[in-house]
């Protein structure tokens, strides 16, 4: 081998060897690497479901990202990791995947002037206004947090910065926060990539009939949903279940429940259909303080104690109250004629977080309630209960009936009474759900079933899935004279104000429906986890100075004393 090398090198030809090997080394290079994810949380590697997801497309995915711009900071590394994790999916498919960085006030090639943003905006996607201190003075710098993925002839949005809106800067929201976004890309492309190659979208029925609301505050909710399912109403009072409905949505009814209704809900449950019952137990409504300023919460007798005790679960008639929890507009002082408000906080609109690391609500923000039932579990076999969402350290529960009065609120909440912590408030049952007419059905039943042709089951065949949650007003959304319909998850009452939140709820609803009716690897990716390792902010600024000499001073003096020992060493080497 050294015969070889001293050839080599003595070749007066060597050069042109060398310039053969490096050519060779870099086309095996360039055809055949490996990547090395050394990361605790495998930061670098996509799970399987989206690896077979991507194997599996049989044409081009075209995706341009909308976060090319001056950035503050923190958003510049949301930026990096979008690249480094579309580079992870291209090195997965690389024939299919091409993806770009645009702004999103480019003009669209052959678009007549039309731009990105109206595209975007038109597709259900908002700017984020980012203040920056770029330059001297202050400056203003719009964003969007979307790419666009095109497929077969369809245009998807995919959300990169999916928490909540908050009313500081967004270049001052915490490490976090950006964190979250980072930990969702993988779960928000393979979601879109997999609804694109579905050929028949999941059917969502939004169930009427029992005095569901059907106005204005179901805006948001139809706004939401028909955007990736087929969406619609259907009176399941007077019509059977569709057989291809695969969630039946079950919000806020005031009617109570007949028999025959409960036994239709029932059987589409144990024909494998899901249900997402968002509930209030009680009548009790912010409108009723309107124009008194007290209103009494009582028992709405919806006749479905029964049912849902049968599936797994019970709903209290009980309200939550909190600590932590949105504001209200309270008259203070003044006049009758001129009264002077203060936002103080509403314990009865408490604010609710996951208690576990469940693909539901891993990385999502507060959702706000309004008047909220507990839910109690029971033993029943074959269920698995997993708790959604549940209150504050700092709760309680008061039984009902209940007297609500804003005069509560001149007096501060006595903390001692708030001492309850986790109370839940939604939950998600799995398994195999026994009949709540097993061994109890009637003749006339049975013929009810056998005229639409649908036999009666005992139980599920196959595991279901089914969510329930004690609060009905989660979803519904408020109307501003002015905006219209707004935003679930919006208090009318704070907008423009230092309170103003955007809370989680849209977020909580979308992921409830993706967990019941997408792929079970697609929805495991909301799992992942990139860990946020900060350095000690006090010992960064007690000992600011002392790094700053070892990275900046320590390695010139390094390189003066090797170049003085060097001058040493050469002196007395030829000093004979």
């Amino acid at each position: 081998m050294g015969n070889l090398v001293n050839k080599i090198v003595a070749s007066k030809f060597w050069w042109v060897i060398l310039l053969v090997i490096l050519l060779a080394v870099n086309y095996l290079a360039s055809s055949f690497h490996a990547r090395f994810d050394l990361t605790k949380e495998k930061r670098y590697t996509l799970t399987k479901a989206t690896k077979d997801l991507l194997r599996g497309l049989d044409s081009d995915v075209q995706i341009d990202v909308f976060l090319k711009g001056d950035f503050p900071a923190k958003f510049r590394k949301l930026t990096n990791s979008v690249s480094e994790f579309l580079g992870l999916l291209k090195e997965s498919n690389s024939s299919k995947i091409n993806y770009t960085f645009t702004s999103p006030l480019d003009e669209i090639p052959e678009a007549n002037g039309r731009k990105y943003a109206d595209t975007i905006e038109s597709m259900g996607g908002f700017y984020i206004n980012l203040k920056s201190q770029l330059k001297e003075s202050e400056s203003s710098s719009i964003v969007y947090p979307y790419a666009l993925i095109k497929y077969k002839g369809k245009t998807e949005l995919v959300t990169l910065f999916s928490v909540p809106a908050i009313s500081s800067p967004t270049n001052d929201l915490p490490e976090k926060v950006i964190n979250s976004a980072e930990a969702l890309l993988e779960y928000q492309f393979a979601k879109t990539l997999d609804k694109m190659t579905e050929e028949k979208a999941p059917a969502i029925i939004y169930a009427t009939g029992n005095g569901q609301p059907t106005d204005y505050r179901v805006y948001d909710i139809e706004q939401t949903l028909t955007q990736d399912y087929r969406f619609g109403p259907v009176d399941i009072s007077k019509n059977q279940i569709p057989g291809e409905a695969d969630v039946l949505l079950i919000v806020k009814p005031t009617v109570q429940f007949t028999e025959e209704l409960k036994l239709k809900v029932d059987q589409f449950v144990m024909r494998g259909g899901k249900v997402v019952w968002f509930i209030d137990n009680l009548i009790a409504e912010q409108d009723s303080l309107r124009f008194t300023t007290e209103t009494i919460a009582f028992d709405r007798d919806l006749n479905i104690t029964d049912q849902l005790f049968r599936y797994g679960v019970r709903i209290n008639p009980d309200l939550v109250m909190s600590l932590d929890c949105d504001y209200m507009p309270f008259a203070v002082g003044g006049t009758q004629e001129n009264p002077q408000f203060e936002f103080l906080k509403w314990n009865y609109y408490p604010l609710f977080g996951s208690p576990n690391n469940n693909p539901v609500t891993k990385n999502m923000g507060l959702v706000m309630g309004r008047f909220v039932n507990s839910i109690d579990t029971i033993a029943t076999p074959g269920i698995t209960k997993t708790v959604l969402l549940s209150s504050s350290p700092n709760s309680r529960i008061i039984s009902t009936p209940a007297l609500i009065s804003l005069n509560e609120n001149k007096n501060a909440p006595q903390d001692a009474k708030f001492t309850r912590n986790n109370i839940p408030v939604a939950m998600l049952l799995e398994g195999k759900f026994t009949s709540l007419f097993r061994n109890k059905i009637s003749k006339s039943q049975l013929d009810s079933l056998a005229g639409y042709g649908i036999p009666f089951m005992e139980m599920n065949k196959e595991p279901g899935k089914m969510i329930v949650v004690g609060d009905g007003d989660i979803l519904l959304n408020e109307v501003s004279p002015k905006e219209g319909p707004l935003r679930m998850g919006t208090n009318f009452y704070t907008m423009g104000s230092q309170y103003e939140y955007q809370f989680a709820n849209k977020e909580f609803l979308l992921n409830c429906i993706e967990y019941l009716v997408n792929k079970p690897g697609i929805i495991e990716t909301r799992n992942k986890d990139i860990v946020l390792r900060l350095l000690d902010s006090q010992k960064v600024k007690a000992q600011k100075s002392t790094w700053q000499f070892m990275n900046i001073a320590l390695p010139i003096l390094l390189v003066l004393l090797v170049g003085w020992i060097y001058q040493q060493v050469r002196k007395r080497k030829y000093a004979a």
